[in-house]
């Protein structure tokens, strides 16, 4: 078996609701405005995009991290849109059925971005 790559992926209320809603197993389909899934391949990135734009947007913003077979990952390309380590990977929205069946293991949630808790909280 090969390498898992791990990456996360800063998530409004909606998505998490539909994580959930799969055991954990999938990411939902894109909508028809949203051509790209795009989960990101640091954490700190994930964490300000949860807490910069998620919470004052959604009222709430997540951090996911989950596991992704690391050969099979390599064919979707990195793209930096910012910073040195701002990094996306981005997946075409056609492709996520593929991409989630190459999942390994659950998508786990680490923390939440909440309006009485800004500076985030761990589950639990």
């Amino acid at each position: 078996m090969t390498e898992a790559l791990t990456l996360w992926r800063p998530t409004g209320p909606a998505e998490l609701a539909l994580v959930r809603a799969s055991g954990w197993r999938e990411w939902p389909p894109r909508l028809p405005d949203q051509p790209i899934f795009y989960p990101v391949l640091n954490e700190d990135y994930a964490v300000r995009i949860a807490r910069e734009w998620n919470l004052p947007r959604d009222g709430e913003g997540h951090v996911t991290r989950f596991r992704v077979d690391a050969d099979f990952a390599r064919r979707y390309p990195v793209r930096q849109v910012g910073g040195r380590t701002i990094l996306e990977l981005w997946v075409p929205a056609e492709e996520l059925a593929e991409f989630n069946s190459h999942l390994r293991g659950p998508i786990t949630l680490v923390r939440s971005f909440l309006p009485d808790h800004p500076e985030g909280v761990e589950p639990g």
